[in-house]
């Protein structure tokens, strides 16, 4: 069983920062694709980075959070990480780190096997 806990949400004003952690308990951390997504409210649950096992390949939603946020992970530290600068009021939403086995990288929710609970992120105007 692997076990995802996120941490580092907060209450922040727009164009401030915050960074993300998720730490993965229970198996080989380097055999899993990792990714964030976001749910805002209202909305369904979206897509933002993922990065590869090794961490040299990493990939981003689109143009609202290329540039601005920053996906990494520490393999000796069996953690996630996201960098979110500049941040908006439609960063807004519960941030969720997932953990993929297959070897085929995945922007798809449904294609991650394990996730964390949540941690929240809001973003005031």
């Amino acid at each position: 069983q692997v076990q995802l806990v996120e941490s580092g949400g907060g209450l922040v004003q727009a164009g401030g920062s915050l960074r993300l952690s998720c730490a993965v308990f229970g198996r080989t951390f380097n055999n899993y694709n990792m990714g964030w997504f976001r749910q805002a409210p209202g909305k369904e649950r979206e897509f933002v980075a993922r990065i590869s096992r090794s961490g040299r390949n990493t990939f981003y939603a689109d143009d609202s959070v290329k540039g601005r946020f920053t996906i990494s992970r520490d393999n000796a530290k069996n953690t996630v990480y996201l960098q979110m600068n500049n941040l908006k009021p439609e960063d807004t939403g519960v941030y969720y780190c997932a953990a993929q086995a297959s070897v085929y990288y995945s922007t798809l929710a449904d294609e991650y096997d394990y996730w964390g609970q949540g941690t929240q992120v809001t973003v005031s105007s």
